[in-house]
């Protein structure tokens, strides 16, 4: 692996995202965008050290990881693929839930 892979956001995850985003938007005025800097920052992250996450325990799905993102209580859920090397962003999850995604 050279250079930064590519982050892919597959599945549901992205209407997740953009639902999450509008709420943090209108629910939180004193930092309306720390959703997306949170999300920003963390794909930067997992482009360029994608192990960086912990194993998802509960997932289904083989090679899952999942990344905490502390300033905002979201988790994201993803895995990185070979042939094409590529960071797969399958969920975003809020800490409060207490569950995990169901991703198969």
């Amino acid at each position: 692996m050279s250079g930064p892979l590519p982050v892919r956001i597959v599945g549901s995850a992205g209407q997740a995202i953009t639902e999450a985003a509008q709420w943090w938007a209108v629910n939180r005025p004193k930092a309306p965008d720390a959703l997306a800097v949170e999300l920003e920052r963390a794909i930067q992250l997992l482009a360029s050290q994608p192990l960086i996450g912990a194993r998802a325990r509960n997932a289904k799905l083989a090679g899952v990881r999942r990344l905490h993102l502390p300033r905002v209580h979201y988790h994201l859920y993803y895995r990185v693929t070979s042939n094409p090397d590529v960071v797969e962003i399958f969920a975003l999850w809020h800490t409060s839930r207490g569950t995990s995604p169901d991703l198969r």
